[in-house]
């Protein structure tokens, strides 16, 4: 695992049924890729500066427990694999109590921002999500 990325439930990440809605997950888990990879060396300004970076191909996700208002949550990450073009991500969100409440895994394909299409990654990116 590379990464604990704490925070807390707030208001807007909630449901008419009072607990975090699908789709917010999906954002939680892109916040803290963003702040893994920002804090090892290929964040935004790095994507932008380079034309490169990664994208998002599948994802297949399961939801196990309720994740609540004000609840102190962490987000880990864990990469899989990586061969030729395409890597793979696990991500975990642990509830207050330590318990999985939701578990992804991403396909992700490696962009080059100028011919729009999948590369080989580089040994920067392959550095900031633990593949090197």
């Amino acid at each position: 695992m590379l990464q604990n990325y704490e925070l807390i439930i707030k208001e807007h990440h909630l449901d008419t049924f009072g607990h975090v809605n699908n789709a917010i997950y999906l954002q939680l888990f892109e916040e803290a890729r963003w702040q893994l990879i920002t804090d090892r060396g290929y964040g935004m300004k790095e994507v932008m500066s380079l034309r490169q970076g990664p994208v998002v191909l599948e994802i297949q996700i399961k939801f196990m427990k309720e994740l609540k208002l004000r609840e102190t949550i962490q987000i880990n990450f864990e990469t899989l694999g990586q061969k030729g073009k395409i890597g793979q991500f696990k991500q975990q969100m642990l509830n207050s109590k330590n318990d999985v409440a939701c578990e992804a895994t991403f396909t992700v394909g490696f962009f080059d921002l100028d011919s729009r299409k999948l590369i080989e990654p580089s040994e920067a990116w392959k550095q900031a999500v633990g593949i090197v």
